[in-house]
């Protein structure tokens, strides 16, 4: 790569003046109206990445091996490696959750143990990344402490299955729910323990997640949850995506005849419905997917699975519990601050459920929302 066109190895941007020139003027500013020259210049982006790893992938076929492991920070372009699978030749693809630069700390640790240390590699039949699931979690006892000392009102429900129920029939009445449960996820994507969760059957709760909770574009969709044994059933996967790294597209069936024409307001062409999932299928009809099984994700699995009873869909919204410019939450303090923040409806903290409206009025949360409003 001709360096002379980046800054980010000695400077704090990401281009120089050099790739100003060749790409016909600066950067957009941040909160300006993104034109079709942004929206070009990424797409073009896109296809180069996409054509370089279909090359490097067809390169390491050459080797025979059919299996296919992927880390570093370009693995998490799910786009590319949901190519990858379709147009490759491998049968399976496997992708570290944590493939960016906190992949590093597992990449030291695993040639510690293997190359310094000499212990035997013995190949795993299952994932033992055992979803991802490898942060700090909370019990019952620490987030009842937590809320009761500050006064904040909860209901306490007596099981998992009592919990699961009652988040499903949130979602049924298209609530969001902030979701907190368990050992935190590690990597850039939440995956059922810290997320923000909602009814993709909804044509309005893309942009209602978007604009009051996550504080970003309208246009921008959210990924699917789906349970590993319908993902058939809505998209074009063969095979298991647990990490949220692999992009699909939606079923042929399930799309929705729109008028593709394009006008001067791109962001109202692109946030047409696209299917009978609106809130996960983007422009182009495709979803970044997240398979849910019993095996890995057990509660969330559980929670998907009273929904899909209930709803008769095998599919949810799933996207991180944070709004922009601040990290996925990691403690119930950090969760409420969140839930108080923005417009969720509901919170689970473990066995403790939270609805917005009986909650006292929280103190910042004025203030912090005309920080991020959008246009």
């Amino acid at each position: 790569m001709d360096l002379r066109y980046f800054d980010f190895l000695g400077g704090l941007t990401m281009t120089s003046r050099k790739f100003d020139e060749l790409f016909g003027g600066p950067p957009r500013r941040p909160e300006t109206t993104i034109t079709k020259r942004e929206m070009d210049l990424a797409r073009s982006i896109q296809e180069v990445t996409e054509e370089i790893v279909l090359r490097l992938g067809r390169s390491a076929a050459l080797t025979g091996e059919v299996n296919l492991c992927l880390a570093g920070g370009v693995a998490l372009n799910c786009v590319a490696n949901g190519r990858l699978l379709r147009e490759g030749s491998f049968k399976n693809i496997w992708i570290q959750p944590a493939a960016g630069d906190a992949g590093g700390a597992l990449g030291s640790a695993l040639h510690t143990w293997y190359q310094v240390l000499g212990n035997p590699r013995t190949p795993e039949a299952s994932d033992s990344m055992e979803g991802a699931y490898l942060g700090p979690s909370f019990g019952d006892d620490e987030i009842q402490a937590f809320l009761d000392h500050n006064g904040y009102p909860y209901e306490l429900l007596p099981s998992n299955d009592a919990r699961d129920r009652r988040v499903a029939q949130l979602l049924a009445e298209q609530k969001v729910v902030g979701l907190f449960l368990g050992r935190m996820e590690f990597g850039p994507r939440a995956l059922g323990h810290r997320s923000i969760i909602g009814d993709a059957r909804s044509a309005k709760m893309q942009s209602v997640m978007n604009l009051k909770i996550k504080y970003r574009e309208s246009f921008r969709p959210f990924a699917p949850s789906v349970l590993a044994e319908r993902a058939a059933d809505y998209f074009e996967l063969d095979g298991e995506s647990p990490y949220m790294l692999l992009v699909a597209p939606v079923r042929p069936e399930l799309r929705s005849a729109t008028d593709e024409t394009r006008h001067d307001d791109l962001v109202k062409w692109v946030n047409r419905s696209r299917s009978e999932l609106p809130a996960i299928t983007h422009v182009d009809y495709s979803a970044r997917i997240q398979t849910i099984s019993k095996e890995r994700n057990s509660d969330y699995y559980s929670i998907l699975k009273q929904f899909n009873e209930l709803t008769d869909c095998g599919v949810i919204i799933n996207t991180s519990f944070n709004v922009r410019g601040e990290p996925i939450v990691c403690t119930p303090a950090d969760a409420y601050r969140c839930f108080m923040r923005c417009e969720m409806d509901a919170l689970v903290l473990e066995h403790a459920v939270l609805m917005k409206r009986e909650q006292p009025k929280f103190a910042d949360a004025e203030d912090w929302q005309k920080t991020y409003e959008l246009d």
